[in-house]
Parts: structure tokens; sequence; C-alpha cells
């Protein structure tokens, strides 16, 4: 299991190991026996069962290259785990969605994968001062009550979400775009730093991945699959926010949503939702009664 999780873990640091790869290299090599040091490049195409192979990296010629082995030995003095879907660690409902990640890297306490219930709580990224004092309002029952609150610590209502877990008292996760190594966006450095000491911070990339466009909404199934009701505070019509409710709906997990004036573009789709059955929110009971 060991050699196994290794190879697993190495593998996800190649640039073209997408989801899909991965599980085709799996169903047609499922202990990964086939890849091991010794292999080359050209023995790799073999095995990989698209013509995307790590040869399009040139620093990369064997399975077990030198850069991409030294990286993943500098984890354990980062305090970096790497929390993979075969692991007991890997948390129970992440499982259960489309596509779950093939690895977690964690870096903070762990233990909080473990902590139920976990609300996830998203919202613009220009957040109003209505969505600040909905947070403020609610939060204070919702910790008391030892929810965990999970987002994206992203801009706006992300980042006020985990500002006032923390400030009052509660535990939150925060999902990385890209690799821990890259946070984004530079104005919540130093919240994320603060969280990866004393909360937790996750990403389903290796820590020195850039973000690309595409790992927002990929991210964002990981933030409502860790949570069994995602609450949507703020979203105009088009908004990122609304594709983790989404996410949340297509695994049965509860929606919770924030209903706001009809003038206010930031509550229109979050009005949206709650036309389409999200529970409307008014104090934390509406939440806590779910969960």
């Amino acid at each position: 299991m060991n050699q196994f999780r290794e190879r697993l873990i190495t593998l996800l640091h190649y640039p073209n190991s997408s989801w899909n790869n991965v599980l085709k290299i799996l169903q047609k090599d499922p202990m990964l026996e086939l890849l091991h040091p010794n292999h080359s490049t050209a023995q790799l195409k073999m095995v990989f069962p698209t013509n995307e192979t790590p040869s399009s990296n040139p620093s990369i010629d064997c399975f077990f290259p030198e850069l991409i082995h030294e990286q993943i030995q500098q984890y354990k003095s980062n305090d970096i785990q790497v929390i993979t879907i075969f692991d007991k660690e890997y948390p129970v409902y992440l499982k259960e969605i489309y596509q779950p990640p093939w690895a977690l890297f964690a870096k903070g306490d762990i233990s909080l994968l473990e902590r139920e219930p976990k609300l996830a709580v998203v919202g613009s990224r220009q957040a109003t001062q209505y969505g600040r004092n909905a947070i403020r309002l609610l939060f204070p029952q919702l910790i008391e009550n030892n929810v965990l609150i999970v987002s994206g610590l992203a801009k706006g209502i992300d980042a006020l979400a985990h500002q006032y877990a923390i400030k009052n008292g509660g535990r939150t996760i925060g999902v990385l775009a890209g690799g821990l190594y890259h946070i984004y966006p530079r104005e919540n450095l130093n919240l994320a730093l603060e969280m990866m000491d004393t909360q937790l911070v996750l990403s389903e990339y290796p820590p020195d991945t850039k973000p690309q466009k595409w790992h927002f909404p990929a991210r964002n199934r990981i933030i409502s699959g860790l949570s069994r009701g995602t609450f949507i505070i703020e979203a105009k019509r088009k908004s990122g926010s609304l594709i983790t409710a989404n996410f949340a709906v297509n695994e049965g997990r509860e929606v919770f949503s924030l209903p706001g004036s009809i003038f206010n573009p930031f509550s229109l789709g979050t009005n949206d939702l709650i036309q389409q059955g999200a529970k409307l929110i008014t104090k934390a009971e509406d939440i806590l009664e779910e969960l």
C-alpha cells in the first residue's frame, strides 16, 4: 500500500495528470505496478491512456524524476500532509461526490476533516454591508452549535466567512484553487497563513501548482462536497457561488440562501435559488434544524 500510495502521489505531480487520466491509469493498472522508478518516458507512453504524457515536460524522463521526488520530500518539513482517497483520513462526505479528488494536500489541523457538521458558506467577491451584517448576525449561534465553516478563501464573502468563524472561536476550512504555495488572491495571504497555523487549508493540486481559471469552478465541488449543506449569502445571477449551489443540489445536500432586495444585483442570484427550492434563511435556527 505504501508503494502504491507513493506512486499515486507522484503521478498527481505530472502536468497532464487530469482526473480522467488518473482514472484510466488506475483502471488499467489498479496497483500502479507498471509505474516504477525504472520506467522511461517512452515506456510511460504505453501506460498513459492518451497522447498527453509527462514527456511534455523535458525535465521528466522517468517515473520518479528527482524534481518531483524532492518536492514531495519537502512537504514534511513544510508541515504539508497528503491524504489520498484510499486513506482512512479522507472525508467520507467528499467520497460521495462526482469526481472526488484523488488526494488532498493539507496544511493545518487535519482533525477538522472529521468534525461535523460542516457548512459551506460562499458568496460574492464584492460583498456588501448587507452580506457582512448577515454573517455577523448568524455566525455566533452557528459557532456555538459547533458548526464548522468551509469556504474558498476568495475575496469577499468567503474571506469574511473564515474571519468571522475564527473571531467567534469557531473552526474553519479553506479550499484553494491552485496549490498551497500560490495563495490567490494575495490580499488573503495573511488569512491563509493564519488558517494554515490554527485551522486547515486544502487543495487537490500539488503545492507548487499555480491557479488556473478552470481550477476555481472545480474547487467549488470540494467546498460543497465536504459539507452537509451550502449557504449562499450574496450572488449575482451569473456567479461562481451558484456553481457551488448546483454541486450541492446534484449531490443531494442542503442548499440555504439569504434573501435580499429585488433592487440589489447581489441578491438576484440568491432570490432565484429560493424560487428554485433553496431554503430561505433569516436566522441561524433555519440552518441548524437541517444540519
